[in-house]
């Protein structure tokens, strides 16, 4: 099975503009792909990186890197159109992820095998279909089980905290600081965010703490 893992090397991690700056989303970023590409290769698949642009700082992940600047969409459609095994497509942002979330993942059956993220996205996918294409415009998650239909594909969708949880806003920061056990944890650890509980809810909060300086 190939595994693909996208990653948007050129603007990184946008949303997350309101907490950290344009280096600090870089790092960050970068440290979510570590995660995630460990847990694929500790699952027993080797991913491959589709990355929007080159990597920085000359970064060597020991994995085989693509670059294409297109849309998610069609420069995954290009890799299912030329596919002869199935295809797994795994977000580069699921710093929660663990090798054995990914194995049951792949271990599921059916032609198209979708994990929603939440709000209506699609956090993984796993292909085994030859006519299926994808489409992460809008609510894709919606958009693939629809595809599948009218493919005639079998479509299910798996059910997964850590693999539905994409870390791209501030309060999904919350969830990496209490299951995170990685990279990502660990940076943002030493970025010197803390939870704090703010009138009933959890959230997070930087320190002013010297560990953090190094990130400012």
């Amino acid at each position: 099975m190939r595994v693909l893992v996208p990653f948007d090397a050129a603007e990184p991690k946008t949303r997350l503009s309101d907490v950290f700056d344009r280096r600090e989303r870089a790092e960050f970023a970068y440290a979510m792909l570590e995660d995630v590409l460990e847990a694929v290769r500790e699952s027993g698949e080797e991913p491959e990186l589709l990355a929007t642009a080159p990597l920085a700082d000359e970064r060597d992940f020991s994995v085989p890197v693509a670059v294409d600047d297109r849309p998610l969409s069609p420069a995954i459609n290009d890799v299912l159109a030329g596919a002869d095994e199935p295809v797994a497509v795994v977000m580069a942002d699921l710093a929660l992820a663990r090798p054995i979330d990914l194995r049951r993942l792949v271990d599921v059956d059916e032609e198209v095998v979708a994990v929603p993220g939440r709000g209506g996205g699609t956090n993984a996918l796993v292909i085994r279909h030859p006519e299926f294409r994808v489409d992460y415009h809008g609510v894709s998650f919606r958009d693939h089980r629809e595809i599948a239909a009218r493919i005639g594909a079998e479509f299910t969708a798996f059910d997964s905290h850590r693999l539905a949880t994409d870390v791209d806003e501030r309060s999904d920061l919350v969830e990496l600081l209490l299951h995170g056990e990685g990279h990502a944890a660990d940076w943002l650890d030493a970025a010197g965010f803390r939870l704090a509980e703010t009138g009933g809810r959890v959230t997070v909060q930087r320190t002013d703490g010297s560990d953090s300086e190094r990130l400012k």
